[in-house]
């Protein structure tokens, strides 16, 4: 397999693996209680992991402004300190927080604000420019993502950012953003267990790079949660909101852990962990694909980056997936 892959038709090159940058922003929460990171985290811990994963061969990492409220880009910025030029940066904006008190307040798509939200970024992540800067609002309303796209092309014009992206589920909405001249691709939820035909036809039609979120189905896909186990208070899934599938409030939901079960087999051929065989599966379903999973250690960036050498998953493989899920 081609490790490397190209952002859409900007001739950036990433990993095609890419590392997601959500967890290591540590605990925050929305206004009213709701946890919105993943529990607490050892920042000096999460420093060593992007090091040691820019040792691996992992170039391509992505946050946004609000992860932590604005504490994963200081840690990342951190991380990379020099060695920033060897690395494509991706985050976003669109959501409104308190740093202090590490709380979302709310949501702007307003031109002033993603001016604003862009300047923070770059002081945060210690940086003269983005590579990737992605509209966060997936249901933003269209013709005000047409305004911010012709505004993210000013920000090419300006060296401020290189390309931009919409983190979406909706093709129609992704479409919007790849008419514009410099739009890389889209970010959307994808894995194993939650295919997504529409968007990868799309980025194939459009010629859009990939960014899988969730690769790993919130850490269903790594084969460590069990049913009935509990999650520390300050991780989003132990009060899973509405959107995420696969949790409900005493953990795990069973049926999807028996879904993992029964792909077990087939995605740790080769000698691959249930985690790496799930990053090969995206691999095999697009070539377009940079999946981007979550990590908070040095051993999970270990094995996480060790899905590379061993490459994507066969046709028949893939083919022996639907069959076990019945698509």
């Amino acid at each position: 397999m081609e490790t490397k892959r190209t952002l859409g038709r900007t001739g950036i090159g990433v990993s095609a693996l890419g590392f997601g940058c959500w967890a290591i922003g540590g605990e925050w929460q929305s206004a009213d209680g709701q946890p919105l990171g993943w529990g607490r985290v050892d920042d000096e811990e999460s420093v060593r992991a992007v090091r040691r994963a820019l040792d691996l061969g992992v170039t391509f990492f992505d946050t946004a402004d609000t992860y932590g409220a604005g504490h994963s880009e200081r840690v990342l910025g951190r991380a990379l300190g020099k060695r920033r030029a060897d690395v494509v940066v991706a985050t976003k904006w669109g959501n409104v927080f308190d740093e202090e008190t590490r709380t979302l307040t709310g949501a702007d798509d307003t031109p002033e604000y993603a001016r604003r939200a862009l300047t923070a970024s770059l002081r945060r992540l210690d940086t003269d420019h983005i590579d990737l800067y992605q509209l966060h609002l997936s249901d933003a309303d269209p013709a005000r993502a047409a305004e911010l796209r012709d505004l993210c092309e000013e920000f090419v014009r300006e060296g401020l950012i290189r390309a931009y992206a919409w983190s979406t589920d909706d093709p129609a909405r992704a479409a919007v953003f790849a008419r514009g001249e410099h739009c890389a691709a889209v970010q959307h939820m994808a894995n194993v267990l939650q295919d997504a035909p529409e968007m990868f036809a799309l980025c194939e039609e459009l010629e859009l790079a990939s960014i899988n979120r969730s690769p790993l189905a919130m850490g269903l896909l790594t084969g460590k949660r069990r049913s009935g186990q509990a999650l520390e208070a300050g991780d989003i899934r132990s009060r899973p909101p509405e959107w995420l599938q696969g949790f409900e409030d005493s953990g795990a939901d069973p049926r999807w852990l028996a879904r993992v079960d029964a792909l077990k087999d087939v995605l740790t051929s080769g000698g691959r962990t249930l985690g790496q065989g799930a990053l090969a599966w995206l691999w095999a379903r697009s070539p377009r694909a940079v999946p981007i999973p979550g990590f908070r250690s040095v051993a999970q960036a270990e094995q996480n980056a060790g899905a590379l050498e061993k490459g994507a998953l066969t046709g028949e493989q893939l083919a022996e997936v639907d069959r076990i899920l019945e698509r």
